[in-house]
């Protein structure tokens, strides 16, 4: 686990200073014999391609290296193989994992080739590279040793595979970029906001088992990171920078709560962006000119003009939002109106968390909104979950919508007696009817992909 941690942390660092390379590698191979005083030369080039198999497909390959297990013998304590996450050499790796090398050899996809029209040899021109990336997002996490699920963890020994089945975790590490609601702030110091009922504080050492589920974003615009007041979520904010995990939607002021958070992936630039209007009253405040905080929605304005920036610098844009009930699935006619407002804005896909419960999905204008990915690891409640893989494809100058693909994938889960396990069989179908049946146009295959119906775009009420 020592070593994988450094990998990831060397290529955190590798990939801040721009050497984050494309996943796709290319190879010719020219030869030139010669033997004897006088020989004809003869050259061949090869070149090598890709072949997508449809969606998901390499992760599929993946999983049939390591199946899934039956329910209720995820939680084995098994140590996933190791992976690799960042540049150089552990991209190389995480792309053998992921199955993005077809290893079929170098004539599949061969980009040259040669015709005897009228006598004369000419090359034809090599197929444009394409890109192949997968985020992953879950919902809250709580690490406060004073939590259910951190007594739990501390009481199994502190192995976090006891507590998060190993085949999600291995998702999340083996994701471009991994993205969790940290419901909560890094801190030894201040005191519990007055009047308010919950509130969560870890200690900085924790922010380690960020590292070791893959963590690349912690997510802070929500309604506990300012729990212990403004020196704490300085603390918070320093904990991550020291620990190298990037973080979106707070910040020491304003101008840092509202900046997209820009990650260079294969070749494409995608902005991260996020805000909360989770508390009414405002206890957890917005950041100021010289104050921290973070970045508030109940006005959508400073939002919309970040997201509006992001679409301008980035290729792809991921809006996430903390907003709607607790523990109703019924959405908000706030979260409906004002997602769609993001959508328009230059949003690719709009994420939301704070109900600690699942609620639904819809499209708008062709592009997703998960209106909340619900608890993943927070408490000790029975509830469904799911970790979403997001896929982003396509093929350099090709047409958006020829070439650029954005795919959601479900990985089912469940937190029940503090930990978090994931379904299978009868179980995921289950709990992917249950998800259809709380959105609008959508429907969910096997293999937990989720797609538009007929009834598109979110015209119809829920």
């Amino acid at each position: 686990m020592a070593k994988r941690k450094q990998r990831k942390s060397m290529g955190r660092r590798l990939e801040k200073m721009g050497d984050r390379a494309g996943a796709f590698g290319k190879a010719g191979l020219a030869g030139l014999v010669g033997v004897g005083l006088v020989m004809l030369c003869v050259a061949g080039v090869v070149g090598c391609g890709r072949a997508e198999n449809g969606a998901f497909a390499a992760e599929e390959q993946a999983e049939r290296g390591a199946p899934l297990a039956e329910e209720g013998s995820v939680l084995s304590g098994e140590e996933p193989e190791e992976s690799s996450i960042l540049s150089g050499e552990g991209q190389a790796e995480k792309d053998a994992v992921r199955g993005e090398d077809s290893g079929d050899g170098a004539d599949e996809g061969s980009g040259a080739a040669l015709t005897g029209e009228s006598g004369e040899e000419r090359q034809a021109e090599s197929l444009p590279e394409g890109y192949d990336i997968v985020l992953a997002f879950t919902g809250d996490i709580c690490l406060d040793d004073t939590c259910a699920v951190m007594q739990d963890y501390i009481g199994q020994g502190e192995e976090l595979e006891n507590n998060i089945a190993p085949e999600l975790l291995q998702k999340m590490r083996e994701a471009d970029v991994c993205v969790v609601n940290n419901e909560f702030a890094y801190s030894d110091r201040g005191a519990p906001l007055a009047n308010k009922m919950y509130t969560f504080r870890a200690d900085p050492g924790r922010v380690s088992m960020l590292q070791e589920m893959g963590v690349d974003i912690a997510g802070l615009a929500n309604n506990h990171v300012y729990d212990y007041g403004p020196e704490a979520m300085e603390d918070t904010l320093d904990t991550l920078r020291q620990a190298d995990i990037d973080y979106v939607g707070a910040g020491s002021n304003l101008a840092e709560a509202m900046a997209p958070l820009y990650r260079e992936v294969h070749g494409k630039r995608i902005a991260f962006v996020a805000a909360s209007r989770a508390e009414k009253y405002k206890l957890t405040p917005q950041a100021t000119e010289d104050a921290a905080g973070i970045l508030r929605c109940y006005d959508t304005a400073l939002f919309l003009e970040e997201i509006r920036q992001a679409a301008a610098e980035a290729d792809y844009v991921i809006a996430l939002v903390h907003w709607g009930t607790e523990y109703s699935t019924e959405l908000e006619e706030v979260q409906r109106t004002t997602g769609r407002d993001y959508i328009d804005a230059g949003a690719d896909i709009v994420i939301g968390a704070h109900t600690h419960c699942l609620q639904g999905m819809e499209y708008y204008q062709g592009k997703p909104i998960l209106y909340s990915l619900g608890n993943f690891w927070f408490n000790s409640k029975s509830l469904d979950t799911m970790l979403v893989q997001v896929r982003l494809s396509g093929t350099e100058g090709a047409s958006e919508i020829d070439g650029d693909n954005v795919e959601v994938r479900i990985v089912p889960a469940k937190q029940e007696d503090c930990r978090t396990r994931m379904l299978s069989g009868a179980d995921a179908r289950g709990l992917f009817d249950y998800l259809e049946g709380l959105s609008v146009g959508v429907e969910i295959d096997e293999a937990g992909v989720v797609r538009k119906t007929a009834q598109e775009d979110g015209n119809a009420e829920k």
